[in-house]
């Protein structure tokens, strides 16, 4: 199993909703022999599964990793490309096969526009995470071209995380005297985009899109809902990264 992989499965065992049950279940399994720590356990991994859910807790999980304003027309007609980042590809009978994942929808529609209002060229990276099936860079440029009207210049398809999507679309844009780049991702990854696309060499004006409200919270903020725990993984997950690459 590569490291990449590795990292995969350990970020999936950590974070909610399995590491929460998992607290949970090692709390059930030691609360005959420990009663005391297996009912803190217990009710840890509940009140962590359940205030994660939450669209209050969600929300100032995103805030802590957010840390670029919307986009500026007149930042991005200074720089000389776009990149879009690859967020999965899922298979798609309806489609006939290969489409883009929800995240990767996301960013393709944003770039999309982005594209439009700057009429700058677009470079979509990305690539297969499993090694089989079509790479991400090639079903975005798919969508783009086909179903958003945007040419694709440059297509980087070998990727695997943000840190190659970095190295390998500099290795295409600097070669083409492109060094200033509007790069299109969410907002709980824009930290760490930037700081991989700035390490290999891009002047980077963020654009980022899924960015928290800035709306008074309501009644439902504070019911779990599957939205809002999803919302919690993505947060936990780039804190957790960028912990590990030194915040």
């Amino acid at each position: 199993m590569d490291l990449l992989l590795w990292r995969k499965v350990l970020a999936a065992i950590v974070l909610p909703p399995i590491g929460p049950l998992l607290v949970l279940v090692v709390g059930a399994l030691v609360l005959g022999r420990w009663p005391r720590l297996g009912r803190g356990l217990v009710w840890t991994g509940i009140a962590a599964l359940a205030l994660l859910s939450t669209g209050i807790v969600a929300r100032g999980l995103l805030w802590a990793v957010e840390v670029s304003p919307p986009l500026r027309l007149e930042d991005a007609r200074s720089a000389q490309a776009i990149v879009i980042l690859g967020g999965g590809v899922r298979n798609a009978p309806e489609y006939g096969g290969d489409t883009v994942g929800r995240l990767s929808l996301d960013r393709v529609r944003y770039g999309a526009r982005v594209a439009r209002q700057t009429g700058l060229p677009v470079l979509v990276t990305g690539g297969t995470f499993w090694g089989d099936g079509l790479a991400e860079g090639v079903v975005m440029r798919e969508v783009l071209e086909r179903e958003f009207g945007v040419p694709v210049k440059w297509v980087e398809s070998r990727s695997r995380n943000t840190h190659q999507n970095a190295v390998r679309s500099a290795a295409i844009l600097i070669p083409e005297d492109v060094k200033r780049i509007v790069l299109v991702g969410h907002g709980f990854d824009m930290r760490r985009a930037i700081a991989e696309f700035e390490a290999a060499g891009l002047e980077v004006v963020p654009a980022p899109t899924f960015m928290s409200p800035a709306t008074p919270l309501v009644f439902g903020d504070l019911v779990p809902n599957v939205f809002s725990l999803q919302s919690s993984y993505y947060a936990l997950y780039e804190i957790l990264a960028n912990l590990a690459r030194g915040w």
